[in-house]
């Protein structure tokens, strides 16, 4: 069933390719809008879920997908521009590969793991699109001294990034240890 929050979620993955064409024309105001607008969803659809108790499986795997699309299709582009330095897009992206890595890995050797963002997570997530967001007026507005905050904003994102990606790279690890072995080829359960 597609909740209001599901809606937002999509919403969300539609605003994507937006962003990235406005971006790409260097429309960069009006890739900031769409940037500000998508982000807030994220934060609207999960309040809208709990307090409507709209949870759902589509949405617990749809909003970090949405995530991730937004966030990383983001810094790519910001990258290139060169609007974000090179080794914090190869941090974010090498923690979303080694995060989205370990939980494929796990969900098809053992019991797939509920998926709870922890709060290094939820303030990685808040630096990061900081990050994205004051780049972008930083290009936007060039008359506007950016250089202070764009460099708290990035080293911030430096830090969590690689915090959180510790913390969630240790917690599967060990959620991988405490699963039951499967039983050995040839013998019953």
């Amino acid at each position: 069933m597609l909740t209001l929050p599901n809606f937002l979620t999509l919403l969300r993955i539609i605003a994507v390719p937006v962003f990235l064409i406005l971006v790409a024309n260097q429309h960069y105001g009006a890739g900031l809008v769409i940037f500000v607008m998508a982000s807030i969803t994220d934060t609207v659809d999960g309040v809208i879920a709990r307090m409507t108790d709209a949870k759902s499986d589509l949405g617990a795997t749809l909003d970090p997908l949405a995530d991730k699309l937004l966030i990383v299709s983001a810094f790519v582009s910001l990258m290139w521009l060169g609007a974000i330095p090179v080794w914090l897009f190869i941090l974010v992206v090498t923690r979303d590969v080694i995060v989205v890595g370990g939980y494929l890995a796990i969900y098809f050797v053992t019991t797939p793991m509920e998926v709870r963002p922890s709060g290094i997570g939820k303030l990685n997530a808040f630096m990061q699109m900081s990050t994205i967001g004051f780049a972008l007026v930083a290009i936007t507005r060039p008359d506007i001294y950016m250089v202070p905050i764009n460099f708290v904003c990035e080293y911030g994102t430096g830090i969590t990034t690689a915090l959180s990606g510790i913390h969630y790279l240790y917690s599967g690890l060990l959620w991988f240890q405490r699963q039951e072995p499967p039983p050995a080829a040839g013998t019953s359960a």
